[in-house]
């Protein structure tokens, strides 16, 4: 397996381009399924879950093309052959449920495999089912695959009330809403940039959709869907993690595309530990001086609040700050495993259930440590910027899902950062 060495090396400067959302991309893919006709997303990211979800899409059928280095996935369902995902690709990524909405909704029937486990909890997908419930489908889990069947004449539309506010539940069920009889109303719905991305892609092929953004989504169901082309958001996870890169090293850096909406409650957390962040017609400018960062409380919420996937990177610069922080994590159980390897690295951190507390240290140390899942990987490549002398990050195939020319990106501002193939 692959390893990437970092050493610290002091200030970074210049541009880095911020690739289109992988989260919306993973989305935006199965909208295709809901019509005949085309459907191109541009700023399309170059990642696996990509290459899953088009592996995915194609045993289905559907025509997928990848053009201009991969930044524009050109994509046609007028002839599908299947309405069943199998295990064997559903297994590799959750995101393959999403799937089921809009094959239920075009052709009143799918069978889904269900997904498989997840090294950041459980992750279940009740809510999805329950959604499409509320519509009239009949579900039947057996043999590990979802069986659904939706009434005669389509979907109906409903009213779904989520338990809570379920990013996958509701893009799943907004995917099949689009094409129900009727109106569907989704009730604490999250908010997501990504769905309003989805919701902006479906409004382009002629769906009715009012109140993406809000906790309420009302959907007005149309008897068939057009194409489109769709230039996916911009990755506010990607944006965040290199907007940390000069808060650990000093100096200035440019995240091209990146804007603080995307990410309002993560830069007002920056700001208050101290680094400067700005924002123009290029991007985001994230400026830090010689000065210590200042310890901060962060939790874990929901968009807008402070994601969950930008936590295990804020811990690690939170490792170096005056102070004791301390982190809360209300979204996934288990999400603290980059813990043990950051202390490893001379980190002074202690996890009791869903809280983290984090003293300062005056420095980290390079060390070899070993990546657990995706956001870990690159909390512990930044961390690595930072510390003196060598860190040396195993396993780092998990950080090929969701972040494309990490060392590319990264060297281009002045990391001393490199590749390893493993032997």
């Amino acid at each position: 397996m692959d390893s990437i060495i970092v050493t610290g090396n002091g200030p970074l400067k210049g541009d880095i381009p911020i690739a289109g959302a992988k989260n919306a991309c993973l989305t935006l893919m199965p909208a295709t399924l809901l019509s005949e006709e085309p459907l191109t997303l541009t700023n399309a990211p170059r990642l696996s879950d990509i290459r899953t979800m088009t592996t995915l899409l194609q045993s289905l059928g559907a025509e997928v093309t990848s053009m201009q280095d991969g930044q524009v996935l050109a994509m046609s369902s007028h002839d599908l052959t299947s309405q069943r995902a199998e295990y064997d690709i559903v297994r590799k990524m959750r995101a393959s449920i999403l799937v089921l909405g809009p094959l239920l909704a075009r052709y009143g029937y799918a069978e889904v495999s269900l997904p498989g486990g997840c090294a950041i909890g459980a992750r279940p997908v009740d809510l999805h089912l329950k959604a499409f419930e509320a519509m009239g489908a009949e579900l039947d889990l057996r043999d590990g695959y979802v069986h659904a069947k939706a009434p005669k004449g389509g979907l109906r539309g409903g009213v779904v009330d989520f338990a809570f506010a379920s990013v996958g539940a509701t893009e799943n069920a907004l995917l099949a809403a689009v094409l129900a009889k009727g109106t569907t109303v989704l009730n604490n719905a999250a908010r997501e940039p990504e769905i309003v991305d989805l919701a902006d892609c479906l409004r382009k092929m002629g769906a009715q959709i009012e109140g993406d953004g809000s906790s309420t989504i009302t959907i007005q169901g149309v008897d068939r869907l057009g194409g489109a082309t769709h230039r996916v958001v911009t990755d506010r996870i990607e944006l965040g993690t290199y907007m940390l890169a000069p808060a650990f090293c000093g100096g200035e850096v440019t995240c091209l595309g990146g804007r603080r909406d995307l990410l309002a409650a993560f830069c007002d957390k920056l700001e208050e530990a101290g680094v400067s962040v700005t924002e123009s017609e290029k991007g985001l400018t994230v400026t830090r001086g010689a000065d210590r960062i200042k310890a901060v409380d962060i939790t874990t919420e929901p968009f807008p609040g402070f994601p969950t996937d930008l936590q295990a990177q804020m811990m690690a610069l939170l490792c170096t700050a005056e102070g004791t922080s301390v982190l809360e994590e209300k979204i996934f159980e288990n999400r603290f495993m980059h813990a043990p390897e950051l202390t490893r690295m001379g980190a002074d951190i202690e996890v009791h259930g869903g809280t983290a507390t984090v003293k300062g240290v005056e420095k980290l140390r390079g060390a070899p440590v070993m990546a657990t899942d995706l956001r870990a990987s690159v909390s512990l490549i930044l961390a690595g910027l930072a510390a003196e002398g060598e860190t040396k990050v195993s396993r780092v195939y998990h950080l090929d899902r969701g972040y494309e020319h990490v060392v590319r990106k990264l060297s281009a501002v002045g990391a001393k950062i490199e590749r390893v193939k493993g032997e």
